[in-house]
């Protein structure tokens, strides 16, 4: 929380334990009212929680499958006692197996640990696509969604390096309108609910999910300034995910930076 502020962020992204490791933190009651206090005192208005990386929704092995629901379920009922935005998911690998069933799979899973706690939302996140991860696209994010029963509770997160990487064309107004007008058309705009801002250190299309920071990767400063500016974002929970200058996350001035672009990005739309 503190860091986030001191950054002058309106929106923080945290992991609810550790992101590498299954034994969760185990929180009381005391520790979601002390949680809340602290945000009521801040300059932040939104929390988000970022899923461990270990889980994976998809996955035919049973023992990993119950790992995996159990963390997830822990998560969404961490983020009902803060009151987080959501829950970030990736939605899974399916390595060499066919595609629909990991789908279906993956859906599934989500679906039961949505019925296992409150109200905390799950937010797919959309993938780069490397080696069978799932996400890639809407059509994916949309099947999943209908395997975990079309619930409300299941939203999306994009990525602005992940669609860049996955060949998601959005360094022009043209491309990233597209993009949202597919979003509402296969899954609503009520199910977007997150961005993840970061530029790509690899080429359009890769595949490959390597964050650069804003204007110094493939995808630019401008082209960022009119994604960030798309007005169907307007109140999105938004989280800078890129590396910093010396390694160790975004700096003040980056939170700065992308604020300055999204400026840059509604003057170009006006002209």
């Amino acid at each position: 929380m503190s860091r986030g502020e001191g950054l002058g962020c309106s929106s923080i992204q945290i992991f609810n334990q550790s992101p590498r490791a299954w034994k969760p933190t185990q929180y009381t009651q005391d520790d979601f009212d002390a949680f809340g206090e602290a945000i009521a005192g801040s300059g932040v208005e939104s929390v988000i929680i970022h899923a461990i990386y270990l889980i994976n929704p998809a996955t035919p092995d049973e023992e990993l499958r119950a790992k995996s629901l159990a963390s997830l379920t822990h998560a969404l009922r961490v983020g009902d006692g803060i009151g987080a935005t959501g829950v970030v998911l990736h939605p899974g690998a399916r390595k060499d197996a066919e595609l629909v069933p990991a789908l279906e799979r993956a859906g599934e899973l989500i679906g039961e640990a949505i019925a296992d706690s409150g109200s905390c939302p799950v937010l797919i996140e959309q993938m780069a696509g490397h080696k069978g991860i799932l996400g890639l696209d809407f059509d994916e994010i949309e099947a999943l969604t209908e395997a975990a029963g079309s619930v409300d509770r299941v939203g999306i997160c994009l990525d602005s390096c992940h669609l860049f990487a996955a060949g998601v064309d959005i360094r022009t107004v043209g491309g990233i309108t597209a993009m949202v007008d597919e979003i509402e058309a296969k899954l609503g705009l009520d199910r977007l609910k997150a961005l993840h801002i970061n530029d790509s250190a690899t080429e359009f299309g890769s595949r490959r999910d390597r964050h650069a920071d804003l204007g110094d990767g493939e995808i630019g400063a401008d082209a960022l300034a009119l994604f960030l500016s798309e007005p169907r974002f307007e109140g999105l929970t938004a989280t800078l995910e890129t590396p910093g200058k010396d390694k160790k996350g975004a700096t003040a001035e980056d939170v700065a930076f992308a604020r300055e672009l999204r400026e840059r990005g509604l003057a170009a739309r006006h002209v």
